[in-house]
Order: C-alpha cells, then structure tokens, then sequence
C-alpha cells in the first residue's frame, strides 16, 4: 500500500532484539492466539481479556514471543496494489470485477470474502485533478451490489446509492461510473459497496481512491508513503489492509525521512491509532488540509473518515504501532489484529 519492503522474519526480529529458547514451544501454541466472540450475525467482536486459568505466565510470554517473532507472517494475497487504468483516447479506464474469494488474513487463516479485482482491500486507484475517469464493475457475486466513491465529489447519477441514484448491478451484470476528478478534491478517499453495505464492506468490498493534487506544492512532501485500510468484522475481526497480526506488513524508511500515513476506516468501529516513540503530524481530514495542523501520538478515526499525517523519522529503531482499543490489538496470547511496526533504519 504505497510502502514495499524487504525485511524478512529474521531482519525484523532481529531489531526487535527478542531472545530466543522459547520458539519452539510458543510456535505451537499459537494456533490460539487471540479469541473472537461472535453474535449471530458473526460481526460482534469482543476479544478475551482474561488469562486462562491453565496457562502459565511462562507459556503466556512464549506465546506473545511467538507472534512478534513471526511479524511479518507470509500470506497469500496482497491488498492495495496499485491499478493501472487503460487510456480511451483522454480518459482513464478502470476495470473493476466484484468476487466472492477465499482470503488468509493470517498463516492458515482463511475467510470467504467479497473482493474488488480479487483481493482486500481492492487495488488503489490513483489519480490527479482533473482527470476524466471512467470506472467498468462487473458483477460476478451471486448477490447485488454497487460502488459508491467515498469523499469524491461526481455527479449525482454517479454517486452509487441503489434505489437513490442508479439501480443495483445485478449479478452478471456491469455498470459503468464516469466522472471529472474536480479540483480541491484532492486527498485521501475510499471506494466500497452501498448495497447491504454493512455486510459486504465488513466482508472486503472496499478499496483506497487516492486524488494527487494538480499543484503538488499545495501539499506537503514526503519521501515515503503508507495506506492503512481499517476495517472490523468477518475478515479477522480486526485488520489493517485485509491482514491481522502478525501478517500485517512494516512500514519502513531511513532516519530522517518523513513518512506520509493516510489512515482509510471502512470498519464499523472508531480506531485510535497510536504511534510508539514519535508524534504524528494531522494535517488533512477527509481529504481536506485542516487550517490548523497539529501533533498527537493517538490519531482516532471514525468509521467513513480518513486521516492523513506526517511522521518525521528522528530515531531509529522498531517503533509498535497499533490500535489503542486494546482489545483489538492484543489479549493475553499476544498482540493480533491491528498491529504493525514503524521501522526506521540508521
């Protein structure tokens, strides 16, 4: 999502600096790693938060040892990757399909899924004001559904709202969005599902829709760049960009280095997220610079908002980065679901 790196296990553990001679037995505890409870409709998450009455506070710690050393946990799927639109004479043309998938959001976890090209979140569309754009869903879920552009401003008929603006696209069916990236639009925006939305969002039909500004001086600058795509329900209860701890991926950069983070929450649920070690700069909002930017190590974010900041990387080392709702973060078998790392080389 916007940050490539190419730590193995063994290079971030090693700047975790955690000792070893309990892998062993920790790795084959960790099948049970964090518990869910679910209501009926399975979107009800409530981690447990209580030790269990037969585990020891050595197999506790092994457990919790056995997550970290496993962060970054290989999985099959990448989520966010940037799509490459055709070129119709002047216009971008995006094709996007709608699937049912099954998706690992940890090592040997899979879920059913609904998908946007086939992963979680769907790819990141990228464009620029001004830009004519022109969006081709098709439908191969047994369901219908439509796309609606999150903190985009387009013509009403393109707004994606069944019953409101257009009428669902059925299954097998395609619908074509068309519209104008306006100026002052630019910033951090989402695509998902309005139909049954609460159930297909949840489940993975959502996607980052990132607009660069026509005159990039009117933003700040930075030399690395990081999406977080939140989101609460079926797809390992809590998850950052369609993955839960320790499958989360790093971000990394070199000292002295400003790293851009665009938080997108398309869960049900308010995230804090909070940094180790260093302040986050909030400049934007829903897409828009705030006339007053300032500094927080806890960034919340509500459901449908985005939150865009600046980290400038001062000390090195690997920095926790997480959800302060700490029952999505972590629970007495270690740390899962919103958790990742800040890694800032020498």
């Amino acid at each position: 999502m916007g940050n490539s790196n190419s730590f193995t296990r063994r290079g971030v553990l090693g700047r975790f600096g955690v000792a070893g001679g309990t892998a062993a037995l920790a790795t084959s505890m960790l099948s049970n790693s964090h518990v869910l409870a679910q209501d009926s409709d399975g979107m009800d998450m409530t981690s447990t938060t209580h030790q269990d009455a037969d585990m020891t506070n050595d197999e506790m710690d092994a457990m919790h040892e056995a997550g970290v050393k496993s962060f970054p946990a290989a999985t099959e799927g990448l989520g966010g990757q940037p799509l490459e639109p055709l070129m119709d004479g002047d216009v971008k043309v995006f094709n996007i399909s709608c699937d049912v998938i099954q998706w690992e959001y940890e090592p040997g976890k899979t879920v059913e899924a609904y998908a946007y090209n086939k992963t979680v979140p769907g790819p990141e569309i990228r464009v620029t004001e001004g830009d004519k754009c022109r969006f081709i869903v098709t439908n191969n879920m047994p369901f219908s559904t439509a796309v609606h552009w999150h903190g985009l401003m387009v013509p009403n008929a393109m707004d994606g709202v069944p019953f409101i603006t257009q009428p669902p696209i059925k299954p097998g069916a395609s619908f074509v969005y068309e519209f104008t990236i306006r100026e002052g639009n630019a910033g951090a925006h989402m695509y998902h599902s309005h139909h049954n939305s609460a159930e297909q969002v949840t489940k993975g039909l959502l996607g980052p829709f990132i607009v660069e500004p026509k005159d990039p001086s009117t933003r700040p600058a930075y030399d690395v760049e990081y999406t977080m795509v939140l989101n609460d329900g079926p797809i390992g209860g809590f998850s950052i960009n369609g993955k839960s701890f320790p499958a989360t991926q790093p971000i990394s950069c070199k000292k002295g280095q400003k790293v851009l983070v665009r938080y997108m929450n398309e869960g049900l649920m308010i995230h804090p997220m909070h940094l180790h070690g260093m302040p986050q700069l909030v400049f934007a909002r829903d897409g828009y610079i705030l006339p007053q930017p300032y500094l927080a190590d806890t960034v919340e974010c509500s459901p449908g908002q985005r939150m865009e900041v600046l980290i400038d990387a001062t000390d090195a080392g690997v920095w926790a980065f997480h959800c302060h709702i700490l029952s999505h973060a972590e629970g007495p078998t270690g740390m899962f679901g919103m958790v990742t790392a800040l890694i800032v080389e020498e």
